[in-house]
C-alpha cells in the first residue's frame, strides 16, 4: 500500500511540475528569432527584448485557466495529505480526486483556447514549443491521478 501511495504522490507532482513549467516557461510558440508565452512576447534578433503579452481577453482567459489549474493541483495534493490522516478507513479520496480532475480540465480548456486563437496571429514559420507540449501532457497525467484518488480507498 505503501508503494502505491508513492506512486500517485509521484504521479501528482510530477503532473504539478508540468503546470508550472508549461505556465512559466517562454516556449509556447518559438521560432529561431523570437519566442513566446502567455506573459512575454521575446526576440531575439540583436538583443533579448521582451514584451508583455497580447492583452486579448483570449490570453487573458488561457492564463487565468492555467494559474488555476495550477491552484487546483496544489490543493488537490493538500487535500490528499490531509484526507491521509484524516479519512475513516474505507474512505474514498473524493474531494482530493474531484480538485485533480477539474486541474486537467482547466488546463486542457486553456491549451485548447491557445490552440484555437493561435492560428489567427501566428505566422506560419513558427512552431509549438515544448511549454505548449508540456501542458498536454500535464492533461492526461492529472486526469489520470484524478481519477485514481477517485478509485483509491484508504486502508489500515
Amino acid at each position: 500500500m505503501l508503494l502505491l501511495l508513492l506512486g500517485i504522490v509521484i504521479l501528482h507532482v510530477a503532473a504539478l511540475v508540468l503546470l508550472f513549467v508549461s505556465t512559466i516557461v517562454s516556449a509556447w510558440v518559438v521560432n529561431n528569432v523570437s519566442s513566446s508565452d502567455l506573459w512575454t512576447n521575446c526576440t531575439t534578433t540583436t538583443s533579448s527584448a521582451c514584451n508583455p503579452a497580447d492583452t486579448g481577453v483570449w490570453i487573458q482567459a488561457v492564463q487565468a485557466l492555467m494559474i488555476l489549474s495550477i491552484i487546483f493541483s496544489f490543493l488537490s495534493l493538500f487535500l490528499f495529505f490531509c484526507q491521509l490522516f484524516t479519512l475513516q478507513k474505507g474512505g474514498r479520496f473524493f474531494l482530493t480526486g474531484a480538485f485533480q480532475i477539474f486541474a486537467s480540465l482547466f488546463v486542457m480548456s486553456g491549451a485548447i483556447i491557445y490552440t484555437v486563437m493561435n492560428g489567427e496571429w501566428i505566422t506560419g514559420t513558427v512552431s509549438y514549443g515544448f511549454s505548449y507540449i508540456l501542458a498536454w501532457v500535464a492533461f492526461p497525467l492529472a486526469f489520470i491521478s484524478g481519477l485514481i484518488y477517485v478509485i483509491l480507498r484508504k486502508r489500515e
